[in-house]
Protein backbone atom coordinates (compact mmCIF):
# COMPACT_ATOMS: atom_id res chain seq x y z
CA UNK A 1 0.00 0.00 0.00
CA UNK A 2 3.13 2.69 0.51
CA UNK A 3 3.93 2.25 -2.70
CA UNK A 4 0.53 2.17 -4.32
CA UNK A 5 -0.15 5.34 -2.14
CA UNK A 6 3.13 6.89 -3.23
CA UNK A 7 2.68 6.94 -6.83
CA UNK A 8 -0.84 7.31 -7.43
CA UNK A 9 -0.24 10.54 -5.08
CA UNK A 10 3.00 11.30 -7.09
CA UNK A 11 1.26 11.27 -10.67
CA UNK A 12 -1.86 13.04 -9.49
CA UNK A 13 0.18 15.98 -7.97
CA UNK A 14 2.04 16.11 -11.42
CA UNK A 15 -0.53 16.26 -13.10
CA UNK A 16 -2.74 18.68 -11.00
CA UNK A 17 -0.04 21.19 -10.86
CA UNK A 18 1.15 21.15 -14.71
CA UNK A 19 -2.43 21.65 -15.48
CA UNK A 20 -3.33 24.21 -13.10
CA UNK A 21 -0.21 26.10 -13.22
CA UNK A 22 -0.24 26.56 -17.57
CA UNK A 23 -4.00 27.50 -16.51
CA UNK A 24 -3.30 30.10 -14.10
CA UNK A 25 -0.44 30.88 -15.85
CA UNK A 26 -1.84 32.20 -19.02
CA UNK A 27 -5.26 33.43 -17.39
CA UNK A 28 -3.31 35.70 -14.61
CA UNK A 29 -0.66 36.69 -17.07
CA UNK A 30 2.31 35.54 -14.82
CA UNK A 31 4.56 36.34 -17.82
CA UNK A 32 4.72 39.85 -17.05
CA UNK A 33 4.56 39.14 -12.87
CA UNK A 34 7.62 36.83 -13.27
CA UNK A 35 9.38 39.37 -15.31
CA UNK A 36 9.07 41.83 -12.32
CA UNK A 37 12.41 42.19 -11.00
CA UNK A 38 10.68 43.44 -7.65
CA UNK A 39 9.33 40.05 -6.76
CA UNK A 40 12.75 38.50 -7.04
CA UNK A 41 11.39 35.63 -8.93
CA UNK A 42 13.13 33.68 -12.28
CA UNK A 43 11.35 34.76 -15.73
CA UNK A 44 9.37 32.97 -17.70
CA UNK A 45 11.58 32.43 -20.43
CA UNK A 46 14.46 30.87 -17.60
CA UNK A 47 14.97 27.01 -18.00
CA UNK A 48 14.48 26.15 -14.99
CA UNK A 49 10.63 27.39 -14.63
CA UNK A 50 9.81 26.01 -18.51
CA UNK A 51 11.23 22.78 -17.47
CA UNK A 52 9.40 22.89 -13.54
CA UNK A 53 6.56 20.29 -14.19
CA UNK A 54 9.95 17.46 -13.89
CA UNK A 55 10.65 18.71 -10.13
CA UNK A 56 7.06 17.81 -8.86
CA UNK A 57 7.41 13.77 -8.55
CA UNK A 58 9.74 14.55 -5.85
CA UNK A 59 6.84 17.02 -3.80
CA UNK A 60 4.33 14.33 -4.83
CA UNK A 61 6.99 11.75 -3.57
CA UNK A 62 6.89 14.09 0.00
CA UNK A 63 2.96 14.45 -0.12
CA UNK A 64 2.57 10.67 -0.77
CA UNK A 65 4.22 9.71 2.37
CA UNK A 66 2.47 11.85 4.24
CA UNK A 67 -0.49 10.78 2.90
CA UNK A 68 0.50 6.92 3.52
CA UNK A 69 1.30 8.14 7.18
CA UNK A 70 -1.89 9.25 7.66
CA UNK A 71 -3.59 6.56 5.51
CA UNK A 72 -6.33 5.18 8.43
CA UNK A 73 -7.38 8.52 8.98
CA UNK A 74 -7.76 9.82 5.34
CA UNK A 75 -8.80 6.78 2.86
CA UNK A 76 -10.82 5.30 5.01
CA UNK A 77 -13.45 8.05 5.87
CA UNK A 78 -16.28 9.65 3.87
CA UNK A 79 -14.97 13.05 4.00
CA UNK A 80 -11.20 12.19 3.68
CA UNK A 81 -10.24 14.28 0.83
CA UNK A 82 -11.84 17.48 2.81
CA UNK A 83 -9.10 16.14 5.89
CA UNK A 84 -6.23 16.35 3.20
CA UNK A 85 -7.38 19.40 1.46
CA UNK A 86 -7.61 21.11 4.83
CA UNK A 87 -4.11 20.01 6.06
CA UNK A 88 -2.70 21.54 2.70
CA UNK A 89 -4.02 24.34 2.95
CA UNK A 90 -3.52 25.07 6.65
CA UNK A 91 0.08 23.81 7.15
CA UNK A 92 0.90 23.84 3.40
CA UNK A 93 -0.67 27.05 2.29
CA UNK A 94 -1.39 29.78 4.78
CA UNK A 95 0.99 28.80 7.85
CA UNK A 96 4.44 28.15 6.09
CA UNK A 97 7.59 28.18 7.71
CA UNK A 98 8.90 29.98 5.06
CA UNK A 99 7.57 34.11 4.27
CA UNK A 100 5.82 32.36 1.22
CA UNK A 101 3.39 34.93 -0.53
CA UNK A 102 -0.38 34.17 0.78
CA UNK A 103 0.88 32.90 3.85
CA UNK A 104 0.68 34.17 7.35
CA UNK A 105 4.41 34.43 7.25
CA UNK A 106 4.89 36.17 3.64
CA UNK A 107 1.86 39.01 4.92
CA UNK A 108 4.15 39.72 7.69
CA UNK A 109 7.41 40.09 6.53
CA UNK A 110 6.94 40.26 2.58
CA UNK A 111 7.15 43.69 0.99
CA UNK A 112 4.03 43.03 -1.45
CA UNK A 113 1.22 44.26 -3.25
CA UNK A 114 -0.90 41.56 -1.96
CA UNK A 115 -3.37 41.88 -4.89
CA UNK A 116 -1.15 40.15 -7.11
CA UNK A 117 -1.21 37.63 -4.68
CA UNK A 118 -4.68 36.43 -5.65
CA UNK A 119 -4.16 34.92 -8.78
CA UNK A 120 -1.41 32.75 -6.94
CA UNK A 121 -3.59 31.64 -3.85
CA UNK A 122 -6.06 31.08 -6.21
CA UNK A 123 -3.99 28.75 -8.57
CA UNK A 124 -2.73 26.79 -5.17
CA UNK A 125 -6.02 26.35 -3.37
CA UNK A 126 -7.74 25.03 -7.11
CA UNK A 127 -4.15 22.63 -7.04
CA UNK A 128 -4.19 21.14 -3.45
CA UNK A 129 -8.48 21.13 -4.09
CA UNK A 130 -7.69 18.71 -7.36
CA UNK A 131 -4.68 16.96 -5.47
CA UNK A 132 -6.84 15.86 -2.46
CA UNK A 133 -9.75 14.62 -4.06
CA UNK A 134 -8.55 12.92 -7.06
CA UNK A 135 -5.62 11.40 -4.92
CA UNK A 136 -8.79 10.16 -2.03
CA UNK A 137 -10.64 8.98 -4.94
CA UNK A 138 -8.25 6.79 -7.01
CA UNK A 139 -6.29 5.22 -3.76
CA UNK A 140 -10.34 3.97 -3.08
CA UNK A 141 -10.92 2.79 -6.26
CA UNK A 142 -7.28 1.46 -6.95
CA UNK A 143 -9.04 -1.41 -8.95
CA UNK A 144 -10.27 1.24 -11.52
CA UNK A 145 -8.03 -0.02 -14.93
CA UNK A 146 -9.82 2.78 -16.81
CA UNK A 147 -8.60 5.39 -13.58
CA UNK A 148 -5.26 3.75 -13.82
CA UNK A 149 -4.57 4.34 -17.98
CA UNK A 150 -5.97 7.75 -18.06
CA UNK A 151 -3.69 9.14 -15.67
CA UNK A 152 -0.60 7.22 -16.63
CA UNK A 153 -1.44 8.51 -20.08
CA UNK A 154 -1.84 12.26 -18.38
CA UNK A 155 1.32 11.87 -16.22
CA UNK A 156 3.90 10.44 -19.67
CA UNK A 157 2.11 13.60 -21.63
CA UNK A 158 2.73 15.46 -18.36
CA UNK A 159 6.38 14.67 -18.03
CA UNK A 160 7.64 14.55 -21.99
CA UNK A 161 6.47 18.33 -22.45
CA UNK A 162 9.08 19.56 -20.42
CA UNK A 163 11.54 17.19 -21.08
CA UNK A 164 11.38 18.19 -24.89
CA UNK A 165 11.99 21.30 -23.66
CA UNK A 166 14.36 20.24 -21.41
CA UNK A 167 16.26 18.25 -25.22
CA UNK A 168 15.43 21.20 -27.32
CA UNK A 169 17.16 24.08 -25.06
CA UNK A 170 20.43 21.92 -24.21
CA UNK A 171 20.74 21.09 -28.07
CA UNK A 172 20.36 24.48 -28.98
CA UNK A 173 23.02 25.05 -26.57
CA UNK A 174 25.37 22.67 -27.72
CA UNK A 175 24.73 23.96 -31.27
CA UNK A 176 25.69 27.29 -29.84
CA UNK A 177 29.33 25.95 -28.55
CA UNK A 178 29.94 24.48 -31.53
CA UNK A 179 29.39 28.03 -33.84
CA UNK A 180 26.30 26.62 -34.88
CA UNK A 181 23.37 29.07 -34.84
CA UNK A 182 21.24 29.20 -37.37
CA UNK A 183 19.43 26.99 -39.71
CA UNK A 184 21.84 28.29 -42.78
CA UNK A 185 24.51 25.94 -40.77
CA UNK A 186 23.04 22.78 -41.26
CA UNK A 187 22.83 22.53 -44.70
Amino acid sequence: MFWRIIIQTVVVHTITYFIVGFSAFTLFKYTATLSDSKNNMRPATDLIVRIGTLFQPIRGVLFGIVFYLLKDIVFQQKDGWLIIWIMLVAIGILSTFAPAASSIEGFIYLKSDYGRNWGGLIEILIQSFLLSIITYYWVNHSDSILLTWIMGILFTIVILLPSLVLLVSLKKKKLVETGIQNKSDFA
